[in-house]
């Protein structure tokens, strides 16, 4: 993970995830470096993003707190990395980002962007696919990494005045 420090910055304060109808840019961006894989073979690399647990949250003196159960879930996209499939090659020689996601709070979105439920924890999850065609996406080997500081809530508008000021 790329600007771990950063990431661990937000996540000591309770990461907020601004979604809008129109879609938004996650804030910190997702990025990662790849390292260990076959320089020859094609890989596909994905990104989702998944309920962290089943509960809704509001935010209450100053905190995040439990507010009941969660919302039933939108059908879960996968973000598929617009550079894929490339060599393990090219996807070692460079930091690897994600800045095109978007996140949204529109359930008829047809952008493709990540439908979140306000409100409601997430977790980013990043996914190494060894495939060199998305068809062969569901019979191929992968690897999904999770990074425990990109856990956040989504929200319409900040909550938190410490996030707001770290942003």
């Amino acid at each position: 993970l790329e600007a771990k420090e950063l990431w661990e910055q937000f996540h000591k304060r309770g990461t907020e995830m601004v979604i809008t109808k129109s879609g938004r840019r996650m804030f910190p961006p997702f990025k990662v470096r790849c390292t260990g894989l076959d320089k020859k073979a094609k890989y596909i690399l994905l990104m989702d993003i998944v309920a962290a647990d089943d509960c809704r949250y509001k935010f209450h003196n100053s905190r995040w707190m439990v507010a009941g159960k969660a919302d039933p879930e939108m059908p879960k996209r996968m973000y598929i990395h617009p550079d894929s499939p490339a060599t393990g090659e090219q996807w070692m020689s460079k930091v690897v980002t994600f800045h095109k996601l978007k996140l949204t709070n529109n359930i008829s979105d047809k952008h493709g962007f990540t439908i979140l439920n306000s409100m409601h924890k997430y977790q980013p999850r990043f996914h190494i696919v060894r495939a060199n065609d998305i068809l062969k996406l569901p019979y191929s080997t992968f690897r999904t990494y999770v990074f425990p500081e990109t856990e956040f809530i989504a929200v319409t508008a900040y909550q938190n005045d410490k996030v707001r000021r770290l942003r």
